[in-house]
C-alpha cells in the first residue's frame, strides 16, 4: 500500500463492472454502457470510439486494433488481429518505379488500410450485445457538440503543430487559429461526426465502401499513393491463436506476430531466472538487466517479426527455454553490452483500455494511429486521420518486414491478458509505441517481483532502451541510479515526453471484487460500480 501522505492515487475497487481508459470521457462512456446492460465488448468499442474523437493524436477510425477477450473470464483466450494491410500494388518494384527509395513517416506510402472499423463491427457482432450504431453514439455526440481538451492531450497536440500545418485539412481541423487548442478549450470535429454517422447507419461498409472510402483513396492517390478502392473493400481482420509464456504462476497471453507481443514474452523469459525479487525496483542492477533484456528481445523482433501469412516467424523457437537461456548468457550483470545491430523506429501514440463486466467478460483492447496523428494526412471531406503503420515496412526484399501486397507490417500495439488456474485474472496493457513490449514486462515484474499494487506498478518511474540509441530515462529515476547506469556503459537521455501509459483490471474470483489502475502520465481513470 502506498504512503497516503505522498502524492498519488490508490487503486479502484468495485464488485460490479469496471473500465479503465486513458481519458475520463471514454471511461465514463464505458461505465454508462455497462450500467445500462451492455457487456464488456460493447463498452470497450464505445469507449474506444470516444477516444478516437477526444484523443485524436493517439487513435481513431483511420487506425488499427488488436483485442484479447476472455468470455465470462474463461482461460480460453480469444485473440483478434485488426491490423491493416499494404495496398495491392505495394511491391518494392512499384516503389522503385515511382522513384521512392524509402517509406517516410508522413508520406501516403506509410498509410496502410485501416483495420479498426472492421474489427469493431466484427467483435460486436460476435461478442457484443449492442450494434455499432449504439456504440458510436457517445463519439458522435462529442464530435458534434465538442469536447474539452485535457492536459496531456494538449501537451502532445502542441508538439505536433509543425507537422499538422503541412496538410491543409489537418491544419484546418486540428490547428484552429493556427495553433493547437489549449487545455480547457472546447474542440469540435464536424466532418468526423458525419463520418461516424455514416458508419452507424451502414456498418463497416459505410467506411470501406462508398463516399468515405472514395475520399480517403482519392486523397492518397492525389499524393502519389498506390491505394485503390478494392484495397478497402477487401479489408478484413482475423481471429488468431494467441501466444503465451508462464511467469510466476500465471500464463501471460499476447497476440501473435505481426505484433510485438512476442518480444514482451521473450523479455519475461530472459528475466525469469535473474533474481529480480532480490533487487530494489529502481536499483541500477535491476534496471540494467531490463535494458539488456530489452535490447536483446528487440533485436530479435526487428529481425524476425513480420506477417506470418507471408513470412515464417519462428515463434516456438523464440519462446523456447533454450533460446531464453542463450540470450540470458549474453548479459553481463555489471556492464552494458554492445548494442545488437538493428534499425529502431520512433515512438508512437496509442490508446489502451480494458473492461470487465458483471459476468466477468474481460476485454483487453488497443487501438492506434502509430505516431502522433499518424501520417499527419487527413481525408478532406470525412476528417479521417490516417495511420502510418506502413512506416514499419522497409524496401529490402531480403528483410522479413519488406513491404508486399496485402502484407501487414510489424506492429507495436499489444494487448495483454493474465490467466491463472484456468481463469482470466487481469486484462492489462501499456501504451507508447515501441515501449510497449518492455512496458509489459516492467509492469508485470513490478507486480510479481516487487510486490507493488496495480497503481504503484504504473506510477514507478520508467526507462526505455531505444534500439540503436540511448536509454530514455524519466526524471523520477534516482540520480545515483542514473550515474551508476552510465558507469556501466549506458548512454542515457531525457525523453521528449513521459514514457508510455497503462491500464489494468485485476479480477479476484474469491472475493468477487475488481481492482483497477490507470496511468498517471495520461488524463484517464479507472471507474467501477
Amino acid at each position: 500500500m502506498r504512503n497516503l501522505e505522498h502524492p498519488g492515487r490508490s487503486p479502484v475497487h468495485a464488485a460490479g463492472g469496471m473500465a479503465a481508459t486513458s481519458h475520463p470521457l471514454a471511461t465514463s462512456a464505458a461505465i454508462d454502457v455497462l450500467r445500462s446492460g451492455g457487456n464488456a465488448m460493447d463498452a470497450a468499442v464505445a469507449a474506444c470510439a470516444v477516444q478516437g474523437v477526444v484523443e485524436p493524436q493517439s487513435t481513431g477510425i483511420g487506425g488499427d486494433c488488436f483485442v484479447l477477450y476472455a468470455p465470462e473470464g474463461s482461460g480460453e483466450i480469444i485473440a483478434f488481429n485488426g491490423s491493416g494491410r499494404a495496398p495491392g500494388q505495394a511491391t518494392p518494384e512499384w516503389f522503385a518505379d515511382q522513384g521512392v527509395s524509402e517509406i517516410t513517416e508522413h508520406s501516403p506510402h506509410a498509410v496502410t488500410v485501416p483495420g479498426a472499423v472492421d474489427a469493431w463491427c466484427r467483435l460486436l457482432e460476435d461478442h457484443g450485445t449492442r450494434s455499432i450504431a449504439d456504440a458510436l453514439q457517445y463519439a458522435i455526440h462529442y464530435a458534434h457538440e465538442g469536447f474539452p481538451i485535457h492536459d496531456r492531450i494538449g501537451f502532445d497536440w502542441k508538439l505536433c503543430e509543425a507537422m499538422l500545418a503541412k496538410d491543409p485539412t489537418a491544419k484546418r481541423i486540428y490547428l484552429p487559429d493556427g495553433t493547437a487548442p489549449k487545455p480547457g478549450s472546447l474542440h469540435r470535429q464536424t466532418e468526423l461526426a458525419a463520418t461516424l454517422e455514416v458508419i452507424a447507419a451502414e456498418g463497416r461498409d459505410g467506411f470501406y465502401q462508398g463516399a468515405v472510402a472514395e475520399d480517403i483513396v482519392g486523397h492518397l492517390q492525389s499524393l502519389g499513393g498506390g491505394h485503390v478502392l478494392d484495397d478497402f473493400t477487401n479489408a478484413a481482420g482475423q481471429y488468431v491463436t494467441p501466444i503465451k509464456t508462464s511467469y510466476r504462476g500465471h500464463e501471460v497471453y499476447e497476440c501473435p506476430p505481426n505484433g510485438q507481443g512476442i518480444a514482451a514474452l521473450i523479455i519475461l523469459n530472459i528475466l525469469a531466472e535473474m533474481g529480480l525479487d532480490k533487487l530494489d525496483p529502481l536499483s541500477p542492477e535491476r534496471l540494467h538487466l531490463f535494458i539488456e533484456a530489452g535490447r536483446l528481445a528487440y533485436a530479435e523482433r526487428n529481425a524476425l517479426v513480420s506477417d506470418p501469412d507471408q513470412v515464417d516467424v519462428p515463434v516456438d523457437m523464440l519462446l523456447s527455454a533454450d533460446h531464453a537461456a542463450q540470450l540470458r548468457d549474453q548479459i553481463n550483470p555489471g556492464k552494458a553490452t554492445v548494442n545488437p545491430a538493428s534499425t529502431g523506429l520512433p515512438g508512437g501514440d496509442t490508446v489502451y483500455l480494458c473492461v470487465v463486466d458483471k459476468d466477468r467478460n474481460a476485454v483487453s483492447f488497443i487501438n492506434s494511429l502509430f505516431m502522433s496523428f499518424g501520417s499527419g494526412l487527413v481525408a478532406p471531406k470525412t476528417g479521417v486521420v490516417l495511420q502510418n503503420r506502413g512506416f514499419s515496412f522497409n524496401l529490402d526484399p531480403a528483410h522479413a518486414n519488406c513491404i508486399q501486397p496485402g502484407k501487414r507490417p510489424m506492429h507495436t500495439i499489444i494487448p495483454g491478458m493474465l490467466v491463472k488456474d484456468g481463469r482470466a485474472v487481469m486484462p492489462f496493457g501499456v501504451m507508447g509505441g515501441q515501449y510497449q513490449a518492455v512496458g509489459h514486462a516492467y509492469f508485470l515484474t513490478n507486480l510479481f517481483e516487487h510486490g507493488l499494487d496495480l497503481q504503484e506498478a504504473m506510477d514507478l518511474p520508467r526507462l526505455f532502451p531505444n534500439v540503436g540509441g540511448p536509454v530514455d530515462v524519466e526524471s523520477g529515476v534516482p540520480a545515483e541510479t542514473v550515474k551508476t547506469l552510465q558507469a556501466m556503459g549506458h548512454k542515457t537521455a531525457s525523453p521528449t515526453k513521459p514514457i508510455g501509459g497503462a491500464q489494468a483490471i485485476r479480477i479476484d474470483w474469491d472475493e468477487g471484487v475488481l481492482t483497477g489502475g490507470s496511468e498517471p502520465r495520461k488524463d484517464g481513470c479507472a471507474i467501477g460500480y
